[in-house]
């Protein structure tokens, strides 16, 4: 189903970079826009002054950028919408939905450090909501600071959750909340509603942290006479250890994982399966995939647990998709000159032979130094294993001499003589494959070894092994 009036938001605060979270949260509602075809705004919540930073705006916007989660119109700034939030509350007070607040910080401390030493939660007393038109208008007079309080009115506040179904709350668990500060600022339920009112906001997916203050925000378009947006709040991430995912699991920002090397296409992937599954055994998916599967039904309302493991399975397997030219241009995206010196054809060769071996574009550059420079050291722990002694440097100087009589440097010629050399000394093949690994890499792993021998070539490999033979056994 199309429906172009379905209007979705992502709204950050600019106080840190985007975490993995919020990056849900945005994918979830990217996916619902483009799914039924509706449209995907963008609202930046800088109301805290002291917090929010441009250069986190500029970093949330990138990582959305990164990940292909495209906006549908301009970006909306909160702190440019003040006059807004002025007249709502204005009309609030006007049509005594709300009314002013005289009490000073201090008698609300007592207030709450009274209820809290006899065991019950804290409600504001009421103390001023039944002050006379002409004690408030007294009060203003004489320069007394208040704040703005919304009335909550009696009954019960109820919503259907797209997710966790019908919820209802007694508004005698809900105070007479603040909706703007004694200076006048506007507290987050109120700017929100009104925000996401002016926006035309149709569904609202967030995070379940937010659904105590849904009812307050219910409370508020219905003093405003404002139609209400439904609802739908995504479960939690948590880390290995049952506990909300925090920076003490590890990276838990987007950018930190571009700088990793994980593709866009990793994160979207993996960020989609927590906590939405398409009631299939399908892991794998392209953000095609995702859009056309995509439904909140089948978002789960039970808190996802992030996996390191799982997502660097996932992203090799989209890695190891990857053309060797789109894995190039993914890693110089990040580090513009890397083997920009070297032949971009054999760069891409070295791409391909590795890819089904590494988990990101990181790895990939870590892991293929040996494709351009003679190994500064060999692996020790290889070295004892597989060079033992001076038996290895015999066995490993007849298989070079052997390689100097190639004329046609390929896959299979090298092999045969290998074979020929082993069968001749009758030693298994294993016993020269391994310690001419070591030679030519410095490590004891890697792709097929006669691939990566025709690739290097035969002037590298040959001076690679003389090298070693003069260097080993350690």
């Amino acid at each position: 189903m199309k429906d172009k009036n379905i209007r979705v938001r992502f709204a950050p605060s600019p106080t840190g970079q985007l975490h993995l979270g919020g990056a849900r949260t945005a994918l979830f509602n990217w996916l619902y826009a483009r799914k039924h075809g509706g449209e995907f705004l963008l609202r930046i919540e800088d109301t805290d002054k002291v917090r929010s930073k441009q250069e986190y705006t500029y970093q949330i916007c990138d990582s959305l950028e990164w990940l292909g989660l495209d906006w549908d119109k301009k970006i909306v700034y909160q702190s440019n919408r003040t006059r807004l939030y002025k007249e709502a509350i204005t009309k609030l007070l006007e049509t005594e939905k709300a009314y002013p607040c005289f009490c000073s910080k201090e008698k609300i401390a007592e207030e709450r450090k009274q209820a809290e030493s006899s065991g019950g939660a804290y409600y504001y007393s009421g103390t001023c909501r039944n002050l006379s038109q002409e004690i408030i208008k007294k009060r203003i007079e004489n320069g007394d600071s208040y704040s703005v309080r919304i009335r909550v009115p009696k009954g019960y506040t109820e919503f259907d959750d797209q997710i966790y179904g019908k919820i209802k709350i007694n508004n005698k668990e809900i105070d007479d909340f603040i909706i703007a500060r004694t200076d006048g600022s506007p507290v987050y339920n109120l700017v929100v509603a009104i925000d996401d009112n002016d926006m035309n906001i149709t569904h609202i997916i967030r995070g379940e942290d937010h659904i105590s203050n849904t009812p307050k925000q219910i409370m508020i378009y219905e003093a405003l006479n404002l139609p209400i947006p439904q609802f739908a709040h995504l479960p939690m991430i948590l880390g290995p250890d049952k506990k909300r995912l925090s920076k003490r699991h590890g990276a838990t920002g987007v950018q930190e994982y571009r700088n990793i090397g994980y593709l866009p296409e990793t994160m979207i992937n993996y960020l989609a399966l927590l906590g939405w599954n398409p009631g299939t055994e399908q892991e794998i998916f392209s953000p095609d995939d995702l859009i056309k599967q995509f439904s909140i039904d089948r978002i789960q309302k039970k808190s996802a647990v992030f996996d390191e493991k799982k997502l660097q399975w996932m992203s090799g397997q989209h890695i190891y998709q990857k053309s060797a030219h789109e894995l190039l241009t993914g890693i110089r995206d990040n580090d513009y000159d890397w083997r920009k010196s070297e032949d971009e054809n054999y760069v891409c060769k070295v791409i391909g032979l590795m890819k089904e071996r590494v988990k990101s574009l990181r790895d990939m550059q870590e892991m293929t130094n040996y494709f351009f420079d003679d190994p500064a050291k060999y692996d020790e722990k290889a070295v004892r294993k597989k060079w033992k002694d001076d038996s290895v440097n015999e066995l490993i100087e007849k298989f070079n001499y052997s390689l100097e009589n190639i004329n046609n440097w390929k896959i299979e010629n090298i092999e045969a003589a290998l074979r020929h050399i082993a069968e001749k000394e009758d030693v298994s093949a294993g016993k020269i494959i391994h310690p001419t690994r070591l030679a030519i890499s410095g490590t004891s792993s890697g792709p097929s070894l006669f691939e990566m021998m025709e690739l290097l070539g035969k002037d590298t490999c040959l001076r690679r092994l003389k090298n070693a033979i003069a260097i080993l056994p350690y």
